[in-house]
């Protein structure tokens, strides 16, 4: 070599083009270097992972520092490869190699280091992204490499190796038209959802001028079943895959679980598990047990539904034991920030043995059990919901055989116009010959009953008189009313209220399908099942529970009651203007807000609707900027794309929406306030009333009238 330089030591400096390894630590960075903005951490690590599995592929390019006098110091700059020389500093720090550690450099004297430096970083042309994801791909299938030991020797998370190995699995045709421009990364990256390139090219071809990427990502998914689906919350995960099924993952969006590609798979593991329950279920001694993956509206079965029964001796007394444990652990820790676990662990034990104490105070008849069945259903949060006490019509109790000849089982006799008549003649129209001026006979015998006309008389005497009183007392009337409603809403086939009160519910499965299967559908018939489980078992002692209840309850089991027959159904033959302006008005009283029941999806209402009344609702519920990007759409992927617009808007349909209350106007709400505190003004400056023991001003007699009653005049209008 020609062209040496003296170093600082008498040593020799390798001419210009020498190959020459130099210790780590006599490396600076070059003040000519092209590149001022910084190297990024994910750049120097990556460099670091593969210099550490690969070593260093390119030589460095130094020149010798030399000092005031143009002697070399014994330091070089690197003109090129500063990130490599970062890297192994990084690898220094790490403890991989030693500080003085021998880096391969090329001596160049000849080049401006700062033109070479350009010239490195400028021309050289980045690997194409299809390249790049096919190659991971080769090295996951020639090496056997698993994303973890890729992401070690790349310096990336295994992550970002995962989503490169999925872009290399796209179907090599698709893969083409990604790098002739033809598709863009977001779209490719729509497609790696699924590795069956037979179904990615198959959604390719049946594209429309409109590819976004959400519509190519529902294409591909439109047999599967997305993992929030309650199927596929019962069965799970690892169940699914453990009898064979594959979950498609979206590893570059949040897919929240990925898609379920067997959808029958799915039903039948959802339905194996449903008869395992219900076996389970069935052992407690029921006829029998059906399982359904939707809630079998219209069944036509009645429910019979657990009684209270009293607790044994020893229930009584284990159950007071466990209760004052519980209460002793509440007083000795009332005051503890913490429990300890031991004493956490104690009074989960005590909570679960009251709780399954408590749930021996009501049980089911035996007879019902043995002639009833349970139904077994997926609920709509994805957990079994099971349903005890139907009886199928060909296990009820045979009624009692009519009497022959029209006599009833006590052996009378009823006539045309289903009064009773005694024993005697008849003629052929079933009149006693014998008693029919019984009236106007002496009686022979003090035990001889009274006729059915003279009852009849008596009781109409006694029905105007009940009336007259009931209506003189609201709280009894509340009873009565009560009670008539309880009879026939808890008690099937039961003659036992005197008001001829007919409560109707009509069933809403045949009007909108799939309803009982819904989160306020559960919770209707949950609020059914807990004060059917109060009813006492014979309906004579009904008037005596309901008439024992606090004024509370007694409102409670009326509102429930009464909640049951409300009608509010449109049907396109019917004409009932007024009866569907009391609901509105009824919506109003009672500060209904149907975006807590209801969403507007696909299938519940914008798959149903026109482009039209889709705009509108996007336009009024996100924007108008909204509305018309998705005017161009086709009807369908217009309505799934206004579907993930509209959640979490609470958006309604105009007929669902609740109108707000006249008084609720700014205005009236001003006037409201005035009127209150021109009120309490003239309270402070009158001493109270004679008869009004607390003070108020206002007897017992007047309670009510103020804003009470306003209330009630706007709910009744």
């Amino acid at each position: 070599m020609t062209g040496e330089i003296a170093g600082v030591d008498g040593a020799a400096v390798a001419a210009s083009g020498a190959e020459i390894f130099i210790p780590l630590d006599k490396l600076k960075k070059s003040p000519r270097n092209a590149r001022k903005t910084p190297h990024s951490e994910a750049s120097i690590e990556a460099k670091a992972a593969s210099i550490h599995a690969k070593g260093i592929l390119q030589n460095l390019v130094v020149e010798p520092e030399l000092d005031e006098a143009g002697e070399p110091t014994g330091f070089y700059f690197a003109t090129i490869g500063e990130g490599r020389r970062l890297a192994q500093l990084l690898r220094v720090k790490r403890k991989q190699i030693k500080k003085t550690e021998p880096i391969r450099c090329v001596i160049d004297t000849k080049n401006d280091p700062s033109e070479i430096s350009l010239d490195e970083n400028v021309n050289r042309e980045d690997l194409h992204p299809a390249d790049e994801y096919e190659r991971f791909r080769e090295l996951s299938e020639n090496r056997g490499w698993g994303a973890e030991e890729i992401a070690a020797r790349f310096g990336v998370t295994a992550h970002v190796v995962k989503q490169r190995l999925r872009l290399g699995a796209v179907s090599p045709r698709l893969m083409q038209v990604y790098r002739d421009g033809e598709l863009t990364l977001d779209q490719l990256m729509a497609f790696a959802i699924t590795e069956d390139h037979a179904r990615q090219e198959q959604v390719y071809e049946n594209l429309s001028y409109n590819r976004e990427p959400w519509i190519i990502r529902r294409d591909l998914t439109k047999t599967n079943v997305a993992a929030t689906d309650r199927r596929a919350i019962f069965v799970g995960a690892e169940a699914y895959t453990e009898a064979g099924g594959v979950i498609i993952r979206d590893l570059f969006t949040d897919d929240r679980g990925g898609f379920y590609e067997d959808a029958a798979l799915l039903d039948q593991l959802v339905l194996e598990k449903l008869e395992r329950i219900a076996a389970e279920v069935q052992a407690e001694g029921w006829k029998w047990a059906s399982v359904h993956i939707d809630f079998p509206h219209a069944h036509g079965l009645r429910r019979n539904y657990p009684q209270s029964v009293a607790l044994s001796t020893e229930d009584e007394a284990a159950r007071e034991a466990v209760q004052t444990e519980y209460d002793a652990l509440t007083e000795q820790y009332d005051s503890a920030d913490e429990l300890p676990d031991d004493v956490d662990e104690r009074f989960g034990e005590l909570e679960t043995e009251i709780e399954r104490i408590d749930g021996l105070r009501h049980a089911y008849d035996p007879d019902d059990i043995a002639r009833g069945g349970v139904l077994v259903v997926l609920s709509h949060d994805g957990e079994a919901r099971i349903e005890r006490g139907f009886i199928r019509p060909e296990d009820e109790k045979p009624e009692s055989e009519e009497a022959e000849d029209g006599a009833d089982g006590d052996g009378v006799r009823v006539n045309a116009d289903g009064e009773i008549i005694e024993d005697g003649d008849y003629d052929e129209r079933d009149t006693q010959v014998s008693a029919r001026d019984a009236e106007d006979e002496e009686p022979e015998d003090d035990g001889k009953p009274l006729s059915d006309l003279l009852i009849r008389d008596l009781t109409a005497h006694r029905t105007l008189g009940l009336r007259l009183a009931l209506g003189e007392q609201p709280d009894m009337a509340l009873i009565a009313v009560t009670h008539a409603l309880a009879v026939q809403t808890f008690y099937r086939g039961v003659e036992a209220h005197c008001l001829e009160i007919r409560p109707t519910s009509a069933h809403l499965g045949g009007h909108a399908d799939g309803i009982e299967d819904t989160a306020p559908a559960k919770l209707l018939a949950d609020r059914q099942a807990a004060w059917a489980a109060d009813m006492p078992r014979d309906v004579g002692d009904l008037w005596g529970f309901i008439a024992s209840l606090d004024h509370a309850s007694v409102m409670a089991l009326f509102a429930h009651c009464a909640s049951l027959t409300v009608n509010a159904v449109k049907q396109p033959w019917e004409c009932k203007p007024h009866a569907h302006q009391t609901a509105d008005r009824l919506a109003t009283a009672v500060s209904l807000d149907m975006a807590e029941h209801w969403t507007p999806t696909v299938r519940t209402y914008l798959g149903r609707v026109t482009k039209a009344h889709i705009l509108a609702a996007v336009r009024e519920a996100v924007s108008d900027e909204a509305a018309d990007r998705l005017s161009s759409m086709k009807k369908q992927p217009m309505a799934e794309a206004a579907e993930q617009l509209l959640t979490a808007t609470g958006w309604l349909p105009a007929m669902m929406r609740t109108a707000k209350p006249a008084w609720f106007s700014e205005p009236e709400m001003e006037r409201r306030d005035a009127l209150e505190s021109d009120a309490l003004a003239e309270a402070d400056a009158e001493p109270a009333a004679e008869g009004a023991p607390d003070g108020s001003g206002v007897s017992s007699a007047d309670d009510g009238s103020g804003s009470d009653g306003e209330a009630f005049h706007i709910a009744a209008e």
